[in-house]
C-alpha cells in the first residue's frame, strides 16, 4: 500500500517530468512556428483539427480554443471523417492533425485524400521523420522523452506538449489577428465573463422618467419628495437637462446639521456640485470599479454635452 508521502511523491513526479517536457519543447521551437501561422491567417476557409485516441481530445480542446479566440474551427473524428465527414472539409479550409507516432492508421488514410482536395496540413508529432510529419506542410515538433506514466506507456507528457503547442498556436493567431477582450466577449456571451466585458451602463440604468430629477430653485422638501418617489436614495439637479449636481443620502445627513427650513432652503444650496459620472457606452466592470474606488452607491451616466441620461445604483451593478 502506498503511504500519503508516496502518492505526494508520485504527483510531484509527474509534476516535474510534465514540467520538464515543455521546458525541451522550448528548444524545438523554430520558423516551422512562424509559418503554420502564416498558413492559418492565409486560409479563407475554416481550421479541421483531427486526431485519434488521448490526442483526439487534445485535438478537440485545441479547436475550441481556436474557434473562441478568432481562428473558426471545428474538430472531426479521423474515422468518421473516411465514412463521409469528409465533406465538411472544403479546398479553403486547412487542416492540424495531432499524432504522437506521426503513424496513427486513422489520421494516415486522410492524407491521400486531403492532397487531392489541395488542404495544407499542419501536423503536430512527436516523431519528426514519421510519414505524416514528412507530408505535411508544416510540421512542429512535439516530442517529449518520456511519458509521466511509470510504464512509459499512457500518453501523459506527450499529451501535455501537445496541448502546450495548440495554445501557443491560438494565442499567436489571437495577437496577429489583433483579437480584443471585447471580441473574445462576444464568443463567449452566456458565461460570467461575458457579461463583464458586454454589459454596459446603458444596460443597467435608470432612464427617462424614472431618473430624479429637480432644479436648483427647488426647496429641500420637494427634493426629498423626488428621492422618495424615485426609490434612488438621491436625485439629480439640472437645468434644461444639463446636470448640475447631486443630492444624496449623505448630503442630507450634513444638511440637517444646519436645521434648516425644508420648505425655505433651496437645493442649489445644499447639492455636491457636478457629482460623479460617467460616459454613456461605459462598461457596467468599470462603473461598478469606479462605484468601489469614491464609496458611492450611485452614478450619474450623461452624454458629451452633460445631458443626464440615466442613473446608475450600485445594487443594479451587483445585480447584473
Amino acid at each position: 500500500m502506498m503511504t500519503t508521502d508516496d502518492i505526494l511523491a508520485s504527483a510531484h513526479r509527474t509534476f516535474q517530468m510534465e514540467s520538464d517536457a515543455i521546458c525541451e519543447l522550448r528548444q524545438h521551437l523554430d520558423q516551422s512556428f512562424a509559418q503554420a501561422c502564416q498558413l492559418l491567417l492565409d486560409i479563407e476557409g475554416r481550421v479541421i483539427v483531427t486526431g485519434m485516441g488521448k490526442s483526439g481530445h487534445i485535438a478537440n480542446k485545441l479547436a475550441a480554443t481556436l474557434a473562441s479566440t478568432g481562428t473558426p474551427a471545428f474538430y472531426v473524428h479521423p474515422a468518421e471523417a473516411s465514412h463521409g465527414d469528409l465533406g465538411m472539409i472544403t479546398a479553403k479550409d486547412a487542416v492540424i492533425a495531432l499524432s504522437n507516432s506521426g503513424t496513427t492508421p486513422e489520421v494516415m488514410t486522410l492524407l491521400p485524400l486531403l492532397q487531392r482536395l489541395g488542404v495544407p496540413l499542419i501536423s503536430i508529432t512527436g516523431n519528426a521523420d514519421s510519414s505524416l510529419a514528412t507530408s505535411a506542410s508544416v510540421h512542429l515538433f512535439a516530442g517529449v522523452r518520456t511519458e509521466a506514466c511509470p510504464l512509459d506507456l499512457a500518453p501523459t507528457s506527450s499529451t501535455t506538449a501537445a496541448l502546450v503547442m495548440g495554445d501557443a498556436l491560438a494565442i499567436a493567431l489571437l495577437e496577429c489577428r489583433g483579437f480584443t477582450a471585447e471580441d473574445f466577449a462576444f464568443s463567449h456571451p452566456g458565461g460570467a465573463l461575458g457579461r463583464r466585458l458586454l454589459l454596459k451602463v446603458d444596460d443597467v440604468m435608470v432612464k427617462g422618467s424614472d431618473i430624479p430629477r429637480v432644479t436648483p430653485e427647488a426647496t429641500l422638501g420637494e427634493a426629498l419628495m423626488e428621492i422618495t418617489a424615485k426609490g434612488l436614495g438621491m436625485t439629480t439637479i439640472s437645468r434644461a437637462g444639463e446636470l448640475m449636481g447631486i443630492f444624496t443620502d449623505g448630503d442630507l445627513r450634513r444638511a440637517l446639521d444646519n436645521r434648516p427650513d425644508i420648505n425655505e432652503v433651496r437645493i442649489g444650496q445644499l447639492m455636491s456640485p457636478g457629482g460623479r459620472t460617467l460616459p454613456e457606452g461605459t462598461l457596467a466592470a468599470k462603473a461598478l470599479g469606479t462605484m468601489e474606488q469614491f464609496r458611492i452607491s450611485s452614478v450619474v451616466v450623461t452624454d458629451a454635452n452633460n445631458h443626464i441620461k440615466g442613473v446608475v445604483q450600485l445594487l443594479s451593478l451587483l445585480k447584473a
